[in-house]
């Protein structure tokens, strides 16, 4: 009985790479090719929570940051940005929608008045609450076809490749 993986799509583009050109070390292409495809088909998978709560990925993040800076749940608008890596002036476009909604407000920063700083609000708090153990549950699920060992040797070896892209 053959115990080999079965054959994947990135496999077949490998197969035709070591066909067209025999010459060429093409083996780099699978791992790169897997994360890509693996995070192209886990996008929608992982929407389908943030949907639930009628948030999209965007909100859930800034209200994820918030939630996780701990009590009172405040951070700066430069705080937010910078840990969601987008500009100032897409982070003001969210903080608008996201005080129209209601899950955040904004107050003025009492070390330095001409700042504001971003407050979550409980209603706020009660969706991310309910909207990050809905997420938790789906990648749970989504990843419940490896085992044990296989999830933590998937995380340590990303690990891994995260830190040396980082570094550059």
């Amino acid at each position: 009985m053959d115990k080999s993986p079965p054959i994947d799509a990135v496999d077949r583009i490998l197969a035709q790479w070591q066909r067209e050109r025999p010459d060429l070390d093409c083996s780099p292409m699978g791992p790169i090719g897997r994360l890509k495809r693996c995070a192209m088909l886990l996008e929608p998978q992982v929407e389908v929570a943030f949907t639930r709560h009628d948030l999209v990925r965007w909100e859930f993040d800034m209200l994820a940051t918030l939630r996780r800076a701990g009590a009172p749940f405040v951070l700066s608008p430069t705080q937010l940005f910078s840990t969601l890596m987008i500009t100032s002036g897409t982070m003001t476009h969210r903080l608008k929608a996201l005080e129209k909604r209601g899950f955040i407000t904004r107050l003025p920063n009492p070390e330095d008045a001409r700042s504001m700083l971003v407050a979550l609000t409980s209603a706020g708090r009660e969706r991310i609450d309910a909207a990050v153990e809905t997420h938790v549950d789906n990648e749970r699920q989504l990843l419940s076809g490896l085992s044990d060992g296989e999830r933590q040797q998937l995380d340590q070896a990303l690990r891994v490749l995260m830190r040396l892209l980082e570094t550059g």
